[in-house]
């Protein structure tokens, strides 16, 4: 149902790519080809820990078909110098040894050469002949190891930054934060009823289908292009100029369709080896990952542990909270403990809360965003905490959260004081849900969680043009995941009153339109949506100027209404209305084309909260568990196109069930992933799941003239805890290790019910 304030937000249209991708048309990382090009492939270390004595390329090299190949050499070294990606933080020195090992291999597909060849299977050959030799170094892969005295340190000059005291010799704890609000010691002394709990999860990564490629082009006079799948160009071409030394006005990238990315194509591995291997070769150079590269090279998000303790009175009032996070960097500081830190308490007003965190590095692939990153993590502990709370207190779980909820003008514990918030809302919504009022199926149970992301704004370019038909074209700079053409397209025909089918998105390169920040943080709708409304609005203010002239009026004398120029004020009455149809046929005659642009760093991003309920049956025998009914409610702002807005919630749920119930990365005792690909790292599909219902809530973020929130984090923050809770309210065990798999539930019940037949 369309929103009633509006002519076109809230419709339901076609999205602009739609037919394209349906069909096959639409061309995906590894659909680019150029002629000559030659084929790149990387190879990886076989080992978890290891020191790089030497590598000797000299076969490769001599092989016929081989025309490039590079190593650690040919990248030059970077500064230490922290970088933002997407919502996270990378050092571009270690960037430069992720991308290509120097010193030491500190994981199992560290790249250590890289080869172009006539073929790949050239390419392949070429890498047999390339010798490696090692030093293999005791290696760690867990965070409670890598925290322990005496564990195999991965960087020896690396001090733990934050550390209280400061800290005095090397460890893998990169960082240490805290925040504080009021006084938690205090808060307990208070509480009647106190719950601490450990918990733990596992690595899993974002599944998108379309694995990591680009190819590259470097030209004799300098200029670099480059087409990747990713979810930031500009980026690619800041990192790239980066690492390899080249003005950025040299580099144009060109986002390819992108097959998924949920945060994990924020960053390169692929895209500085091609362009360097075309320089050196004089080809274009394509490289594409395959699915166990994916797995073994590429960023999933962290496991961690948690600690939380939360200390409540009797009617049900948190008046004490404290969570430790330790969280899996990888082979390289930069873990979202930071993140999972601000989230993990940021659903409830709470006076006093204490919440410190942990980066650690360890032997595993440097990790990176997925979807909200770090928050489903805390979220875990945070929320089946609160659901032993409420089962302590007898108390329905929605009851105690409203009791307890953020509000407008509730200041969290990381300092932010909320504006116009829609917690207590969707709580009500998700309560009088079809799904919350109807009992509980007999065999299931039920579960309940919430969750909160902060979104972001950013850095957006955008630029409208009026054509000489007078259709409009709509041009920015975010790759479109989830359908923020669409979002774009609909924001910009409202604002000029024209129908939808008359404006055209398009998503332009680092060369043809002004710097975009990357699509991530759910800031794409609300940042770059807001750079395209005064784009258009600065068009229409050049609309008004022609009418104006046309007229031979003040410009003051014309408004703009539903798509046309219409005479105001003294002159009503005496001109026609002429629409841009008109407008534009005379442009050449007024001042030439009629564009508008606009370029902003947007700030007042609205946070979202999301309730989400599940019921799930647990098979005694084996501790299969089934998803019964899923409901996700979600304060959205407003629903732009509210079928990509459901789409969200859907997704977000269904990969959180994954991350509940069956994902995870599982190493061996020589440091080596023995499940990298689809068939042994279990992510869900479509007969494991029901439909996932949603339930849209609308509380206008104040900051933006349509009331847009940010809806692609949220979604996966409630699901791991609200399986959890259905699980630990089904068995009468409450699991604390992810992911709940049939094994793990299975052997919980057995162990438990020597117990509980005596009881």
């Amino acid at each position: 149902m369309s929103n009633p304030k509006y002519k076109w937000i809230g419709t339901r249209p076609d999205r602009p790519d739609g037919a394209d991708k349906v069909t096959g048309r639409a061309r995906f990382g590894a659909d680019f080809n150029l002629p000559g090009q030659l084929i790149g492939k990387v190879l990886r270390s076989p080992h978890a820990h290891a020191v790089i004595r030497s590598i000797d390329t000299s076969k490769a090299e001599a092989l016929p078909g081989v025309k490039a190949v590079v190593t650690a050499k040919d990248f030059p070294e970077q500064a230490n110098l922290i970088v933002p990606t997407g919502e996270m933080q990378v050092n571009l020195k270690d960037i430069t040894r992720n991308i290509m090992a120097r010193e030491k291999a500190l994981y199992e597909g560290h790249p250590v050469a890289a080869v172009a060849a006539i073929s790949e299977a050239v390419a392949k050959q070429a890498l047999a002949l390339i010798k490696v030799d090692y030093k293999v170094l005791p290696h760690v892969i867990d965070v409670a190891d890598a925290m322990k005295p005496g564990a195999p340190i991965l960087h020896e000059g690396m001090m733990t930054e934050g550390a209280n005291p400061p800290a005095t010799k090397p460890s893998n704890i990169a960082k240490r934060i805290e925040f504080k609000k009021g006084d938690a010691a205090a808060g307990f002394a208070q509480a009647e009823i106190v719950i601490e709990r450990d918990y733990s999860t596992q690595a899993v990564h974002q599944g998108y289908i379309e694995p990591h490629a680009t190819l590259a082009s470097a030209a004799e006079d300098g200029q670099v292009q480059l087409w990747s799948t990713t979810q930031g160009h500009f980026q690619v071409r800041g990192f790239c100029s980066k690492l390899l030394n080249i003005d950025t006005s040299q580099i144009r990238v060109t986002p390819t369709e992108i097959g998924g990315g949920f945060g994990g194509k924020t960053v390169v591995y692929l895209e500085p080896l091609a362009i360097r291997l075309s320089q050196k070769s004089g080809k274009p150079v394509k490289m594409t990952m395959t699915r166990e590269e994916v797995f073994r090279a590429s960023g999933p998000a962290p496991g961690g542990d948690v600690k939380v303790r939360i200390g409540a009175t009797k009617d049900g009032r948190i008046v004490a909270a404290e969570c430790i996070v330790k969280m899996q960097a990888g082979a390289f500081p930069g873990s979202p403990v930071g993140p999972a830190c601000m989230c993990s308490f940021a659903c409830y007003d709470i006076d006093n809360v204490y919440i410190e965190g942990f980066d650690v590095v360890s032997n595993r692939p440097k990790v990176a965003a997925y979807r909200a990153p770090g928050a489903p993590i805390s979220a875990w502990a945070v929320e089946s905490t609160i659901d032993m709370l409420a089962q302590r207190l007898n108390m329905d779980p929605i009851d105690l959260r409203l009791k307890n909820a953020a509000r407008q003008g509730t200041k969290t514990a990381y300092g932010v004081t909320f504006n116009r918030i829609g917690m207590v809302e969707t709580l009500e919504a998700a309560k009088n849900s079809p799904h919350y009022k109807t009992p509980v199926k007999p065999g299931y149970a039920r579960g309940v969680a919430a969750g909160f992301w902060f979104n972001v704004g950013a850095d957006s370019s955008a630029a409208a043009h009026v054509g000489e038909d007078g259709s409009v074209t709509v041009i920015s700079g975010n790759p479109d995941i989830g359908g923020s053409r669409a979002s774009l397209a609909l924001m910009a025909a409202e604002e000029l009153g024209v129908d939808y089918e008359k404006v055209r998105p398009v998503i332009a390169d680092t060369a043809s339109i002004g710097f975009n920040f990357v699509t991530g943080g759910s800031r794409v709708t609300f940042a770059t949506g807001l750079a395209v409304v005064n784009s258009v609005r600065d068009m229409i203010r050049e609309l008004k100027v022609r009418a104006a002239k046309i007229w031979n009026v003040d410009p003051d004398g014309v408004i703009w209404e539903n798509g046309m120029a219409k005479p105001a004020g003294s002159n009503v009455g005496e001109f026609e209305p002429l629409t841009l149809a008109q407008l534009a046929a005379q442009a050449g005659k007024t001042g030439g084309p009629i564009n508008g642009h606009a370029q902003l760093n947007v700030t007042g991003a609205g946070p979202g909260f999301g309730v989400h309920i599940c019921d799930v049956k647990v098979d005694g025998d084996t501790g299969v568990v089934t998803v019964g009914r899923y409901t996700a409610a979600q304060d959205v702002g407003t629903a732009i196109h509210p079928s990509y807005v459901e789409g969200q919630l859907q997704g977000g749920a269904v990969q959180g069930i994954g991350w509940a119930l069956n994902e995870e990365y599982i190493y061996n005792k020589h440091g080596r992933l023995d499940n990298p690909g689809f068939l042994d790292y279990r992510m869900p599909v479509a007969s494991d799941l029901p439909m996932i219902e949603t339930v849209l809530v609308e509380v206008p973020n104040p900051t933006h003239p349509y009331g847009v929130r940010g809806v692609g984090e949220v979604p996966i923050i409630p699901p791991v805890a609200a399986v959890g809770n259905a699980v630990a309210r089904a068995t009468g065990l409450r699991l604390v290790d992810l992911p709940l798999s049939p094994p793990k539930i299975s052997e919980a019940l057995d162990s438990a019910a020597p117990r509980m037949a005596a009881e």
